[in-house]
């Protein structure tokens, strides 16, 4: 907080918090008219699926049209250099409401639920007289449900494989199929006398894909085939469908601003937008190079943060917890955590905030485990299972572009820059310099030019495994698949997935 007493523009919010705190009242006691100035904000948290760093506009991208998510970017601050704590869908889910590296959540691998006795940032609001909601996928277990007043839960059929027993589809298409579909109801049913926060989980862009998501929808000539895809018809046409998803969640981000709008409420409601892992390709999610664990991170707050700024401030999905706490209840310390509140940053964009943002890879599907630390020019990755090669997840092992690259490698012809999902031993080490090699394609790990960044890295993955209790399994988890074909192994793969204690008797170090 000491930081944030320099800021006038924060002292209302410090003020009502240390009142609230030491007269043991929350916020929902407080329906005194005309205090909206000194009101605690309101949280929103968007969360797209499987969508990669750059993939919009506000990043870049000059063909996917997202003109929301753009304007968010146009009335608040794009961070440049933001990472995840892993890869995956579910882990990463955890490890942001948790503000726990995966390790330290009992929940690091696809499908396990967060245990019994978790603790959330939505719990702590909750208990402090905040309404609130989470509505779209959900992907975190039973366990903590009663930490949200109220939950719109999209189908599992948008993202869990289904067994393909029985001449089943192994189609994931749900009901609602952008899992955004209840996003505006979660605002509009909201109590209007406390202050509130929303847990938004899209669907899109999560494979599988279909026709005519949006119309009109984008072109095959507006397609970027990233450096590490063939460019094929088939990789193009599957990347052209996962740019409709993404427009169509657009569309649903810009409903949600309108309806802020419209209640009155947006000027004192932070908007965050992020993604949970990468984009759903090979060599992307489930990976630790920038198309798994990078993300869009733009706020959004009219009341606190100035418009149309960028921040070079280096953050970690990690610190998402103890800021939305700080900025609401006063304290980023009332969660038991691994994060660091940026605060800060959204006062002042041109403050710093962290030196190194870590990663983590766990199985998803397939076993794995590595670990990676990144500054905004250096990218250090160890591979602990270097036995095994990076297959890519099961839904991506089904789409048009793996198909494709296991023709071209059964007749030889992908390219080296492209096999690395099918190498096999890997590097136990990798280190890439984001500057010059954007792409992740050169290891500069044996390059004598690179020796004192090598150590520096080296040093600091090794202090942060040890301040944070990180642990290299004593058991391997089987796949649940078969790498090449892709088939269930039925002996293995049961839905429910069992918790991590029901599989290893532990939610901790096995």
């Amino acid at each position: 907080m000491r930081n944030l007493v320099k800021r006038l523009v924060f002292m209302p919010l410090l003020l009502l918090a240390c009142l609230a705190l030491s007269s043991g009242r929350n916020y929902a006691d407080d329906k005194t008219a005309g205090v909206e100035s000194a009101s605690p904000p309101n949280l929103v948290l968007i969360i797209a699926d499987d969508m990669n760093w750059n993939d919009c506009g506000a990043y870049g991208h000059p063909a996917i049209r997202t003109p929301n998510i753009d304007g968010l970017a146009h009335d608040g601050l794009r961070f440049k250099h933001a990472w995840l704590t892993t890869n995956s869908c579910s882990p990463s889910r955890s490890s942001i409401l948790t503000g726990k590296y995966p390790h330290n959540t009992g929940a690091e691998q696809l499908h396990w639920p967060l245990p019994v006795g978790s603790e959330t940032f939505a719990q702590k609001l909750k208990a402090n007289g905040y309404y609130t909601a989470a509505a779209g996928k959900w992907h975190l277990g039973e366990e903590v449900r009663d930490h949200f007043d109220r939950i719109y839960e999209a189908s599992k059929a948008g993202f869990v494989l289904p067994a393909g027993r029985d001449g089943k589809s192994e189609k994931m298409v749900a009901a609602q199929p952008s899992g955004c579909e209840d996003w505006e109801n979660a605002i509009e049913d909201r109590p209007r006398d406390k202050p509130f926060f929303l847990w938004l989980a899209a669907l899109d862009p999560h494979r599988a894909y279909t026709a005519g998501t949006i119309d009109p929808p984008h072109k095959t000539e507006d397609v970027i085939v990233p450096p590490h895809l063939p460019d094929t018809p088939e990789v193009r046409e599957d990347l052209r469908l996962y740019y409709d998803e993404i427009g169509r969640l657009d569309s649903y981000v810009g409903k949600v601003i309108q309806k802020l709008e419209s209640q009155g409420v947006s000027d004192n409601t932070v908007v965050l937008f992020i993604s949970d892992n990468g984009r759903p390709f090979p060599r992307d999610k489930t990976s630790l190079y920038d198309g798994g664990i990078r993300t869009p991170w733009i706020a959004k707050w009219p009341k606190q943060i100035a418009a149309g700024e960028t921040t070079d401030a280096l953050v970690s999905s990690v610190d998402i917890a103890s800021t939305f706490l700080e900025l609401t209840i006063g304290s980023g310390k009332l969660l038991p955590g691994d994060g660091k509140s940026f605060a800060d940053v959204l006062a002042d964009s041109k403050k710093g905030h962290r030196e190194f943002a870590f990663a983590e890879d766990h199985w998803h599907d397939y076993e794995d485990h590595a670990r990676c630390v990144v500054t905004p020019q250096y990218k250090l990755i160890r591979n602990d299972y270097v036995d095994l090669p990076a297959t890519p997840s099961a839904d991506a092992g089904r789409g048009l572009t793996w198909q494709a690259m296991l023709k071209l490698e059964a007749a030889g012809k992908l390219p080296a820059h492209q096999r690395s999902c099918f190498i096999s031993p890997r590097a136990p080490w990798e280190l890439y310099d984001l500057q010059r090699d954007p792409g992740e394609l050169h290891n500069c790990v044996e390059d004598p030019a690179y020796a004192s960044v090598r150590e520096k890295l080296t040093n600091a993955l090794s202090q942060w495994s040890v301040a944070t209790g990180d642990f290299l399994p004593s058991k391997r988890t089987p796949d649940e698949f078969d790498r090449i074909t892709g088939e269930p192994d039925h002996s293995v793969r049961v839905r429910p997935r069992r918790s991590k204690k029901e599989m290893f008797g532990t939610n901790g170090k096995y």
